[in-house]
């Protein structure tokens, strides 16, 4: 049986993730920040709950203990938990308006919530035969499609959100090279309609869940350090 941990998966790519591997025979902890929530949406999958805030260190190192005590490993670890700095009437904050305030706040969850919640499940992942893990990135993490005009990415006129999965790119990378023996990824989801993005996406979660769910369940000889969509692997 492959065990399964998904963080911000009571709603959206992570609750679509959940029930798609689920269905092909995993057992999924589903990671919340809301107990009530976190329970609801595992009571409708047949998960398994996990209060999991990834900007708590005491949170992620409780979520670890409890997912150690119940089942003692982890195979797969999909960091999916993110936010994007959006105003009130739904718009990006351009480059202008940016504050360092704000990219910390989108930092802490984006970046630091990933390190956190890996270094935290590590010793967990490492009591598998075939380790995995799954940064959620996106398509504007790529400095060559943000500065490419003419690309839907060169459009985005934000700092936080795609300096935030830039570093998550860079951090998969190191992972991969320092853990050979996991296959850790980067994937990009696509534009898709979610609480992110104010439901703006052109793509359903069904849609955007299609690469977390191919790179969660590779096999040992699967690629690893990659960043990757539904078509192939992406320009850095």
């Amino acid at each position: 049986m492959t065990t399964t941990l998904i963080t911000g998966a009571n709603k959206g790519l992570g609750f679509e993730t959940a029930r798609r591997l689920i269905a092909a025979g995993h057992t999924v902890y589903l990671g919340s920040r809301d107990a009530d929530r976190g329970r609801r949406a595992a009571e409708r999958l047949g998960a398994r709950p996990v209060v999991l805030d990834v900007t708590d260190d005491a949170s992620v190192a409780a979520a670890a203990k409890s997912v150690e005590a119940d089942g003692g490993g982890l195979d797969v670890l999909i960091n999916n938990a993110g936010i994007e700095a959006r105003t009130p009437d739904g718009g990006v904050l351009g480059a202008a308006e940016a504050t360092a305030d704000l990219l910390k706040e989108v930092f802490e969850t984006n970046v630091f919530g990933v390190v956190r919640v890996t270094h935290a499940f590590l010793p967990l992942l490492r009591r598998s035969a075939a380790p995995v893990v799954v940064n959620v990135s996106s398509g504007l993490a790529s400095l060559e499609r943000v500065s490419t005009p003419g690309d839907p990415a060169h459009a985005y006129p934000g700092i936080a959100y795609p300096a935030s999965k830039a570093t998550v790119n860079m951090v998969t990378v190191q992972y991969a090279k320092a853990l050979p023996e996991m296959r850790i990824n980067a994937v990009e989801p696509g534009y898709t309609a979610t609480d992110l993005n104010a439901h703006a996406g052109h793509q359903t979660v069904e849609e955007g869940a299609e690469i977390i769910v191919r790179m969660a369940t590779v096999g040992p000889d699967g690629p690893t350090g990659g960043y990757f969509d539904i078509e192939g692997t992406l320009p850095w």
